[in-house]
């Protein structure tokens, strides 16, 4: 179980550093939720938590790729 969870923390931390491909698979997700969330006739429970983790997701996943990876540290340069 454990050898999964850090693959896919790999695979992430490789989506992360591609910047195009970020943006790319954040709207993809954003799309969707959006539409769960706005315009969807559906009003079944579980739909309203997929809105919610799918649109958080693809907006890390935007959010990162438009500004970039920040470092994991704060240097003391003083």
């Amino acid at each position: 179980m454990l050898f999964h969870v850090r693959r896919v923390r790999g695979i992430l931390l490789r989506l992360v550093r591609r910047r195009a491909l970020a943006i790319l698979i954040g709207a993809a997700l954003v799309a969707p939720a959006a539409w769960i969330e706005f315009a969807s006739r559906y009003e079944a429970w579980w739909t309203d938590g997929l809105a919610i983790v799918l649109g958080a997701t693809g907006a890390a996943f935007l959010w990162t790729g438009i500004t970039g990876p920040r470092a994991d540290w704060i240097g003391n340069d003083g």
